[in-house]
């Protein structure tokens, strides 16, 4: 059965173009952004979808509150189903869920968010489980989320996990071109186990740990690379750490990198992506070209995508901020796993190719709202 859908969000980051592009394709959809919304990310070219309007401005109100100035003017009546993003700062969210909240005929009303924590103070939570208990269902990012909506009254039968999805297509035609290179080889002059991360050299990371856990392992015998690839406020300081630490021949600052195939080589060619702070989509990235993932066990404090770390399969967790066990962790996947480095890129892929893509996605939106 075929449902005219209008997708109403304040923005769009650009890792959300296959799926949209997918939806634009396959189902009948409207688009709907603020056109002056803005996000420290790359953003999405909304002109890449048919039927786009952003005539909607996000406007502040106070501290992290926000509402859609022109909302009041877009005929969503005429929709089936309306998908929003469900942030509860967002004044005008409220406003759409007492107009098309569960108690209407149409449009059905989908949120499409993260859902529960598992951090949310008793005030928050209260604000959340009234904003989401308004509609027809949830499209959450992962089954972490779900268990803790049913743990809070939500019934099972309206919360549907989604997860989230990158560049999927082309990442798979690249995949097929991957090989076993000697470009750690050349740099570090060494064939010892390679550890790496993508993404902002930021705080939050805490990637000195690394850096500590490396010293520390070589002390204790175990020699690895660590290459960094990617930019931000934390690489002077790190780069000083690791000299401070006699690590610096053994830590690769690749810097930022925007060339795909090149990213693609890195992490076909690392051992293993450790991620001291949270993971997020660099999960999704070192997955899908068959590197597994280690980050920290604080669920509450993680991102949806750790759900694609399957211990002893895709990776492993180590304990929150405890630089003892990260470095254990370390020591240990090697250990068990040195010679299984082919069954673990397999389950790698297994993983990506089976839950975080954009079809994986598209087909659970088409079974909820029953669209053949």
């Amino acid at each position: 059965m075929k449902k005219k859908i209008a997708m109403l969000f304040p923005y769009a980051p650009s890792y959300r173009e296959p799926i949209y592009q997918l939806m634009d394709k396959e189902l009948d959809v409207d688009w709907f952004f603020c056109g002056n919304a803005t996000r420290n990310m790359k953003m999405f070219n909304y002109h890449l979808l048919k039927h786009v309007d952003l005539t909607m401005k996000e406007i502040k109100i106070v501290g992290s509150f926000t509402k859609y100035k022109g909302l009041d003017k877009l005929k969503l009546e005429q929709y089936d189903v309306l998908i929003v993003a469900g942030v509860y700062q967002n004044l005008s969210e409220w406003k759409i869920a007492l107009k098309y909240g569960r108690c209407k005929k149409k449009p059905a009303l989908y949120f499409w968010t993260h859902g529960m924590y598992g951090k949310e103070s008793k005030f928050r939570l209260l604000v959340k489980k009234f904003l989401y208990h308004s509609g027809q269902g949830l499209f959450l990012y992962g089954n972490y989320a779900k268990e803790l909506m049913k743990s809070e009254g939500f019934k099972e039968t309206t919360l549907h996990v989604i997860h989230n999805s990158l560049d999927y297509e082309n990442q798979l035609t690249l995949r097929s071109t991957m090989k076993k290179s000697i470009i750690y080889r050349d740099f570090f002059g060494n064939n010892n186990p390679v550890l790496i991360f993508l993404g902002r050299l930021t705080p939050v990371k805490q990637l000195d740990m690394v850096i500590k856990a490396i010293a520390h392992l070589k002390n204790k015998g175990e020699t690895y690379n660590l290459v960094f690839v990617g930019d931000g406020e934390m690489r002077q300081s790190l780069e000083a750490l690791a000299a401070n630490m006699n690590v610096q021949n053994q830590v690769w600052f690749y810097g930022a990198c925007y060339d795909e195939k090149k990213n693609a080589e890195l992490v076909y060619n690392a051992d293993l992506c450790v991620a001291p702070g949270n993971i997020g989509l660099t999960a999704m990235h070192s997955l899908m070209f068959g590197c597994p993932v280690l980050t920290h066990d604080c669920l509450k404090w993680q991102m949806p995508e750790f759900e694609s770390v399957r211990p002893n399969r895709t990776g492993l967790f180590f304990k929150y901020q405890n630089q003892n066990d990260l470095e254990y962790r370390i020591s240990e996947w090697f250990r068990v796993n040195a010679f299984k480095r082919n069954i673990v890129r397999k389950n790698c892929y297994y993983e990506i190719d089976t839950q975080w893509n954009p079809q994986f996605q598209l087909d659970v939106i088409k079974k909820v709202l029953q669209i053949d």
